[in-house]
Order: C-alpha cells, then sequence, then structure tokens
C-alpha cells in the first residue's frame, strides 16, 4: 500500500536513505532534514508487518516545476515494482498540482527512461536545486545525471 509518509515512518526513511547513501547511490539526509520534508514524501509499507519498503518524494521548486527525490526501495524487496509504483504516484501528485515538468537527478537512467523522463544538461536546471548539491560529498564532481519529463 502506497500512502503519505508520517512522523513516525522517518526513521524508517532515514535507514533506507543511508543504507544507500552508504554505497554512493543517493544522496543521504539529516534527521531533521526528513522531518522538515515529512510531506513531500509518500511511502510504500507492507500492511501485515506496517513495516516502510520504500519511499519518494515530490519537492516543488516553482510552481510549474518539481522534483523526485529519495527514491528508494528496500533491497530485499526490489524486483516487485515498488520503486515504479512509488514513481507513478509521485508523478500523479505532480499533475495534480498542475507542474508541468519534472526532474530527477540520478544514477539510474534507464528506470527513469522506462517513465518518459529524457537526459537534459544540468545547466537547464535552476539555480535553487544548487543549494543541496553545495552539501553533497561529491561536489562539485557531481556524477549523477539529469533529466526531465514534460506532464501532459
Amino acid at each position: 500500500m502506497i500512502r503519505k509518509a508520517t512522523i513516525k515512518d522517518i526513521k524508517a526513511i532515514h535507514g533506507l536513505l543511508r543504507e544507500y547513501g552508504d554505497k554512493g547511490e543517493l544522496l543521504p539526509r539529516p534527521l531533521s532534514v526528513l522531518y522538515d520534508h515529512v510531506r513531500d514524501f509518500s511511502v510504500y509499507v507492507d500492511e501485515k508487518k506496517d513495516r516502510v519498503l520504500g519511499c519518494c518524494a515530490l519537492q516543488f521548486c516553482w510552481e510549474n516545476l518539481a522534483e523526485i527525490r529519495s527514491l528508494a526501495v528496500h533491497p530485499e524487496h526490489q524486483r516487485n515494482k515498488i520503486g515504479s509504483k512509488l514513481t507513478e504516484t509521485v508523478l500523479e501528485e505532480a499533475k495534480s498540482f498542475a507542474v508541468k515538468k519534472i526532474f530527477v537527478l540520478t544514477y539510474r537512467t534507464g528506470f527513469f527512461e522506462k517513465f518518459g523522463f529524457l537526459e537534459i544538461d544540468r545547466s537547464q536546471l535552476p539555480l535553487k536545486i544548487w543549494a543541496d548539491c553545495i552539501m553533497c560529498v561529491k561536489f562539485p564532481d557531481c556524477d549523477e545525471t539529469a533529466m526531465m519529463k514534460e506532464i501532459d
């Protein structure tokens, strides 16, 4: 089941992001930042065990631009379409807010291509997003790929 995250989900989200952050596959986020952005997150929950198996955030940048962030699925539950379902959920959420473009910075270009994202030059992204980049351990040598999708 996918639902909006609650305060009680933050530690599980933090654990998922830390696991992938330790591998260098995504930017880990401090607990304090996750609490600040709890309303951005959707979670995939195993209803029987009430356990968060995946998470994804939709962060608004401008009135017509948003970013998919922090998409992570518990390693034991990959290949079960959880990441795809979370992506579809945040794309629908973006559409409900009349967002026209959505972007992602990713190492998994093939995954996002399935949803109609196209590679773009980072210079096409607004300066506002670079505030997070400055805090990244890989700055200024980021090796993620910028991708964009136009929403109908």
